[in-house]
């Protein structure tokens, strides 16, 4: 009987000392702001150099059913800048499958200052020079990432479209208000 007591006892003091915790403990003040910072990046997509002497790139065909790509992502817009990650792509740009969840581009970040991906979401190509899509998570330092992406053809002299440089400024919100890119 004197077990029971004692059981019964441990169990309403622990049962108590949960409630008294979770009644008294201090609440962490949150930011009572809704509008975390954005962080701005300012990139360069461009074709990989080919080292082979014997390769000439021809000019893509204007109608094409797909566009499929891999390229380099740099600091800077000359060919020398530093490679900071790549962008690869699957898009569909006939007006039927602008709604496809084909048409995403990651770019990946692989190097000491980011390590991580970006999804950005291309949903409407108008074939513009200049395109704004929509970022729709990512991974690693860019974790939940959302956001802006305005893709946009650097003019340089004797340029076709397989050769082109994009510049790309990405806008990024964090949904955890405490995330920041080191820069």
């Amino acid at each position: 009987m004197i077990g029971r007591i004692i059981f019964c006892t441990a169990v309403l003091l622990a049962t108590l000392s949960v409630i008294l915790i979770a009644i008294f403990s201090p609440v962490p003040h949150e930011n009572k702001s809704k509008n975390s910072p954005w962080v701005d990046l300012s990139l360069y997509i461009q074709q990989p150099q080919v080292s082979t002497s014997n390769f000439s790139p021809k000019k893509a065909p204007t109608d094409v059913g797909a566009l499929i790509f891999h390229r380099l992502l740099t600091e800077g817009p000359e060919n020398t800048s530093r490679v900071v990650g790549k962008a690869q792509g699957f898009i569909i740009p006939i007006q039927d499958f602008a709604n496809s969840a084909f048409n995403i581009i990651y770019l990946t970040f692989n190097n000491n200052e980011f390590s991580g991906s970006l999804s950005v979401e291309a949903k409407s190509l108008t074939n513009d020079n200049k395109e704004e899509l929509t970022v729709v998570g990512g991974t690693g330092y860019f974790a939940f990432a959302r956001g802006l992406a305005v893709f946009a053809q650097t003019e340089r002299e004797h340029s076709d479209n397989l050769e082109a440089t994009y510049h790309i400024k990405l806008q990024l919100k964090f949904p955890n208000k405490s995330k920041t890119i080191p820069r």
